[in-house]
């Protein structure tokens, strides 16, 4: 066994007591306006699914103009790619044992779009239904250096209000550094032709699964004390 591998090796799990836990429900939460979020949160989906997870996939509300998004040949794209995707709704948050949210970096911080729809969540939090909530977030922007770090870290700060836990992927499995070495999150370079630079696709996987994992033992845990 490797270095590596002794560092990143996979935690063992009691498949026993794994089995008496109902399927996680995952809810996996984008905002995305050329489409990058959009293919991340697919992947995550696909991911927990392999867990055995049971997800939903949903978009944050749109608060752009159309005027605005007509004028914009790829965010027309992704709404159009999108319009068959449901509103996320304060009833798949209470609905969820764990949520991923994926959100473009503005300014080094999330999109006005996610951060509304987090606002909005306050009578949630105010009864308690955000607590012990399994939360984990991945970003993108325009140059590596654009603010993904900081991205995530602005969403963590508001899942630390919300009393959830937070699981990030650390340095857990040896794809994260094929991925960028993003150890808060999944995130990704978008060159100007809309493309994903590095390939992240098996750093989302693992993060999904790793987040589904996160919240079994949370759930075994609360179903057992």
């Amino acid at each position: 066994m490797g270095l590596l591998d002794k560092l990143f090796g996979k935690p063992k799990s009691n498949s026993k007591e794994m089995e008496k836990v109902a399927n996680v429900k995952l809810a996996v939460v984008f905002y995305s306006m050329g489409g990058t979020n959009y293919q991340l949160a697919k992947w995550a989906k696909e991911g927990a699914e392999e867990a055995g997870a049971e997800v939903k996939l949903l978009k944050v509300e749109e608060l752009a103009p159309q005027s605005v998004i007509e004028g914009n040949e790829a965010w027309k794209a992704t709404v159009d790619a999108t319009k068959d995707v449901p509103v996320v709704q304060s009833d798949d948050v209470e609905w969820a044992d764990a949520i991923i949210f994926s959100t473009p970096t503005r300014f080094g911080n999330m999109a006005a779009q996610m951060k509304q729809f987090l606002d909005t969540q306050g009578g949630l939090w105010a009864s308690g239904k955000t607590v012990n909530k399994v939360v984990s977030a991945m970003s993108s922007a325009q140059n590596p250096h654009g603010g993904q770090e900081a991205t995530i870290l602005s969403l963590y700060t508001s899942m630390m209000h919300w009393g959830a836990i937070i699981a990030t992927p650390g340095y857990t499995d040896q794809v994260l550094f094929g991925a960028g070495g993003n150890p808060y999150g999944t995130s990704v370079t978008v060159d100007q032709d809309g493309n994903m630079v590095e390939d992240v696709e098996g750093a989302v996987k693992h993060q999904a699964k790793r987040t589904v994992d996160v919240a079994k033992w949370v759930k075994n845990g609360s179903q057992n004390t």
